[in-house]
């Protein structure tokens, strides 16, 4: 195996448990991921709802986010009542400006995760722009300006609803200089 694998392998692990860990403290609810790893030819948006961000930095990529009506309507609830806003007036449809930016927020905030966790094991940084999130009737292939590039996916559920996680990443290896 050869160890830019590893090393997509490792962010891309990182990624699925800040995913985990940031999504149960926003939602109060359990997220389960898989802990297989796919390797994919390319990164999507798909349908319903999408999210993506590019980073860059000392190392460089694109992960985007993808979910099924159902995974988005129950985390835009989770983490609306858990900031506590009553039932009556949380969004009704997925396609909703409301579900849409809460989703684009969370996106935000693995990211933020993710990109310290890379940091504190590695001594690397890369940084985000603002994720875009929208609601999609069909799948979008991105290709980021990326001279060769790994892609995997992670599968993730909350309450049986399964969304995933595509990443884009550099064909790069982190190699430990330390004596």
């Amino acid at each position: 195996m050869a160890e830019s694998t590893v090393t997509i392998d490792t962010i891309a692990s990182m990624l699925a448990l800040a995913a985990k860990k940031t999504l149960e403290k926003s939602t109060k609810k359990k997220i389960k991921y898989s802990t297989t790893l796919i390797a994919v030819p390319k990164v999507c948006l798909k349908p319903d709802l999408g999210s993506f961000v590019q980073f860059s930095g000392d190392y460089n990529g694109l992960v985007v986010m993808n979910f099924t009506t159902e995974a988005a309507l129950d985390l835009y609830r989770n983490y609306m009542l858990s900031m506590g806003l009553p039932e009556d007036e949380l969004a009704k449809e997925a396609t909703s400006s409301e579900v849409v930016d809460t989703i684009g927020e969370l996106t935000n905030q693995i990211m933020g995760r993710a990109m310290q966790m890379v940091e504190a094991k590695f001594d690397l940084t890369s940084y985000f722009g603002q994720p875009k999130a929208l609601a999609l009737n069909s799948a979008i292939a991105l290709t980021p300006d990326l001279d060769y590039q790994d892609n995997r996916r992670i599968a993730l559920s909350v309450a049986n609803n399964r969304f995933h996680i595509e990443l884009a990443l550099e064909k790069v290896e982190f190699i430990s200089s330390a004596l």
